[in-house]
């Protein structure tokens, strides 16, 4: 079975590298450090300092596999190779809400880096996917549990 492709934009494999970094370099330690307090305490079979370490150490292991995995299979998009004609990863995208007039600014990004918070949505969101390939004054439904948005592309930005 093939491995699902990671799409990233620059900031986005910049951020799960020091990620990575982090974790090898600094969680591990201090992890390591906890355990090995936790056994000085004596019985580790009872002992919930070194369960609670342990259990950190098996997430900060798991969480390395996971990063250095997407990272292997990243599709780096360079700024450069979005297109300001169409919706595509990487783009900004000014969107209208028919309904109510308001607008909001997406940028479009791959499932890995998306934080709603800062308005990076993923390609796979309900919006991601009505928007990508569009152009510039095109109207799009997009479907939510609550029904049916309807917004209009104002402009797409690098």
């Amino acid at each position: 079975m093939t491995e699902k492709e990671v799409i990233l934009t620059q900031d986005g494999l910049k951020k799960l590298e020091e990620e990575l970094e982090n974790l090898k370099s600094v969680k591990r330690r201090e992890v390591a450090e906890r355990i090995k307090i936790a056994i000085g305490y004596g019985d580790i079979s009872e002992n919930s300092e070194y369960e609670d370490a342990k259990n950190e150490q098996a997430f900060i292991e798991g969480r390395i596999i996971t990063l250095e995995k997407m990272l292997r299979n990243a599709r780096i998009i360079n700024n450069e190779d979005v297109d300001t004609n169409t919706v595509s990863i990487g783009s900004k995208v000014i969107l209208q809400d028919i309904e109510f007039g308001d607008e909001v600014e997406y940028t479009i990004v791959g499932t890995a880096e998306s934080d709603p918070s800062q308005n990076k949505i993923s390609n796979e969101s309900p919006v991601g996917k009505s928007i990508l390939g569009k152009s510039k004054g095109a109207t799009v439904d997009v479907n939510v549990p609550a029904g049916v948005i309807q917004y209009k592309i104002l402009d797409i930005k690098k």
